[in-house]
């Protein structure tokens, strides 16, 4: 893993306040200068005021797709380093992202350490595996309390988006999320 360049700026895009917020603090500890936006909108803003030589962009942003960022950010730099960040990890969007100019894609909830390994890694060889990475259980809640989210909290429209019964789901919603 490299160390941080003489141009240690970065772009943090998340419509997550408080992640993006304390994502910025933990990454200026170690070392950059952060500038984070909440938006597609803003994180466009800020490309045209200072384009940074790092770039951590959430993938669902409410105003529109962080691959558009992704693409700007390559447009006006061709050797940023950029890590996508999205809130389930799907394979489409993971080539999506790499194709458009991403450096890495790393699925949420990911710390500061992974995303600085992420950020500086060569590319030559890959990042150690996360300390705690989330179950296979822990993805599929997530998975599903997205898409229920996305469906207005309508159980009957997720479970058919999901492909499962209305019945089954219900169960699985009841429950806490496994760890």
């Amino acid at each position: 893993m490299d160390g941080i360049g003489p141009d240690a700026s970065l772009l943090l895009v998340d419509d997550d306040e408080v992640f993006v917020t304390r994502l910025g603090r933990a990454m200026e500890k170690r070392g950059f200068e952060v500038r984070t936006a909440l938006s597609v909108a803003e994180a466009q803003r800020l490309l045209v005021e200072k384009t940074p030589a790092y770039a951590v962009i959430d993938l669902r942003l409410e105003d529109g797709n962080g691959l558009d960022v992704v693409e700007a950010l390559r447009d006006r730099r061709e050797d940023a380093r950029i890590v996508v960040l999205t809130g389930y990890g799907a394979i489409a969007t993971a080539v999506a992202a790499v194709k458009m100019g991403a450096t890495d894609y790393l699925a949420k909830p990911a710390d500061a350490n992974e995303v600085m390994a992420a950020l500086l890694s060569s590319g030559e060889q890959l990042p150690p595996p996360p300390e705690n990475p989330m179950s296979a259980d822990r993805v599929r809640w997530e998975h599903i309390q997205r898409v229920f989210e996305q469906c207005d909290r309508n159980v009957s429209e997720t479970a058919r988006r999901l492909h499962m019964h209305r019945r089954t789901l219900q169960r699985i919603l009841a429950k806490r999320g496994p760890r």
